[in-house]
């Protein structure tokens, strides 16, 4: 197997490690921690199905960092979030390690840090780049102040799925509703909520369960959706078990793990639902209009219908999952 660029810089002796924790700041699954002391390691992040990998693996993971010797941050996609991370970092330790591949703006990052602090040491190697510098202040101001309440009344923050408001494709879907939804209903994928807050304004559900990976998002929704009905689960959708069979289900599943599309996130999401409702439930479910969802959807149910759409999104409701 390849050397990562962190086992480079230690094997090369670019970098030392200090004695004492070395806290992870969100690495994702499978990402390369050999030759890291396994028991110094204390690893922490908010989107469940990487933390879960984490936790079978055998490592402790926590939603929220604590003091360390040093803190390597593994860069998201979100460039507001990894600001939000390094300043987070350099108050947590002296020394501050950042990781990322360049489709999720390593280099953006690494050319910010720079101009603020001057030369940086690194390592380029494997479409990324590694990099560390002593802890300082003057990325304070890139904390991430935490959710707060936008121009359209919800709570959100950055890192999250359409942090800057309603997305399109949700606002869609909402508008399509039908006029009364069966009891028992969840929203797959929940974000910040936006769904269920729409659906819990329809007639007819006694309760919604919102079930969101990442928990940045989930907090913000649980400040979005205050009705006694819903219920918060921090849960990977394609693994999560309901106590009882779901009569709806309503989504707009994501298809991005990367900077790249990639429509089997949304078919996973459509074989959760299939799972996951009773012999006569009924999915809504929303897509960007480029996605080819259709055959997945009539693969799983028996009735599947578009209801809505324009030039950017399109609108389906099926019905009654096709069971093996």
């Amino acid at each position: 197997m390849a050397q990562s660029r962190l086992s480079t810089a230690l094997d090369d002796g670019a970098l030392d490690l200090p004695t004492g924790k070395l806290s992870v700041l969100r690495p994702p699954l499978g990402y390369d921690l050999a030759g890291l002391p396994a028991g110094k390691l204390a690893l922490c992040h908010s989107f469940k199905p990487d933390a879960a990998w984490w936790e079978a693996s055998g490592h402790a993971v926590s939603a929220t960092p604590d003091a360390a010797a040093a803190v390597l941050v593994v860069v998201p996609r979100s460039k507001a979030l990894a600001r939000g991370l390094i300043a987070q970092a350099c108050a947590l330790a002296p020394l501050v390690i950042v990781d990322g591949q360049r489709d999720d703006g390593i280099d953006s990052i690494f050319k910010e840090v720079k101009d603020r602090i001057g030369p940086l040491a690194s390592i380029t190697k494997a479409h990324g780049r590694l990099f560390w510098f002593a802890a300082t202040q003057v990325f304070a101001d890139w904390a991430i102040p935490g959710p707060s309440r936008g121009a359209d009344g919800f709570v959100t923050q950055p890192g999250v799925f359409s942090a800057g408001g309603t997305d399109a494709g949700s606002a869609l879907l909402a508008a399509h509703l039908p006029p009364k939804l069966p009891p028992r209903v969840a929203d797959l994928g929940a974000g910040w909520g936006f769904l269920a807050a729409a659906a819990l304004k329809v007639p007819g559900i006694s309760s919604i369960d919102l079930i969101e990976a990442e928990k940045l998002a989930l907090d913000c929704a649980a400040q979005n959706v205050t009705d006694p009905r819903a219920r918060f689960h921090w849960a990977d959708v394609t693994t999560f078990k309901p106590a009882a069979a779901y009569d709806a289900i309503l989504t707009n599943p994501p298809f991005h793990t990367t900077s790249k599309a990639d429509p089997a996130i949304g078919r996973t999401f459509i074989a959760a639902a299939q799972r996951m409702l009773t012999p006569g439930g009924h999915l809504w479910m929303v897509a960007n209009r480029h996605l080819p969802y259709e055959a997945a959807l009539r693969a799983a149910f028996r009735s599947v219908e578009e209801v809505a759409g324009d030039a950017a999104f399109k609108v389906f409701h099926a019905m009654r999952p096709i069971r093996a």
